[in-house]
């Protein structure tokens, strides 16, 4: 019997719950020690080097553990974004375009940024590693996706996080 067997729904939300902020509390602490080793920007390369390895995992175990249709378009994509790890410690949401051309997806509040807030840091400039992160996680739900940053830091604007559109393409 392992730790989990019993629990009841409530328990094991708060497990997952735990299990993403440490994924996130992992991540960073991989950031800052690449950071302090090698610099910004050098850490910055690496971690879109890593995202765009992590990303094509993430999707494909969601897709398969919850199935989500590969190919499955916008759809699929907005079903599987439903079950990132982020979705456990950040507030976010998705909309469509009035004529279902367009998924945007929409981090409400960011976990990382508050915190640096929180300690009087500028926010951490997340977009070129991003672009990678949602293009390739997007492109491995469907091939067809593409994927266009609307807004993420450094430039967000008014306090916001970040802001992604997707369409399909040929």
């Amino acid at each position: 019997m392992n730790a989990f067997d019993g629990m009841s729904r409530e328990e094991l939300r708060k497990a997952l719950e735990a299990f993403a902020k440490n994924w996130l509390a992992h991540d960073g602490c991989w950031f800052l020690a690449a950071e302090e080793r090698l610099g910004l920007e050098d850490a910055i390369d690496l971690d879109a080097r890593s995202w765009a390895r992590f990303a094509v995992a993430e999707a494909r175990r969601i897709m398969g553990t919850f199935g989500v249709p590969e190919g499955g378009g916008l759809e699929s994509l907005e079903r599987a974004l439903g079950f990132r790890m982020y979705s456990l410690v950040n507030e976010q949401h998705t909309e469509w375009s009035e004529d279902r051309s367009r998924l945007r997806f929409i981090m409400d509040a960011c976990r990382v940024q508050q915190t640096r807030r929180r300690k009087g840091l500028a926010d951490f400039p997340c977009k070129s590693v991003g672009i990678v992160e949602f293009s390739t996680f997007a492109r491995t739900v469907d091939p067809r996706i593409r994927t266009t940053c609307l807004e993420c830091p450094p430039d967000a604007k008014d306090g916001r996080y970040c802001w992604w559109e997707f369409t399909l393409g040929e």
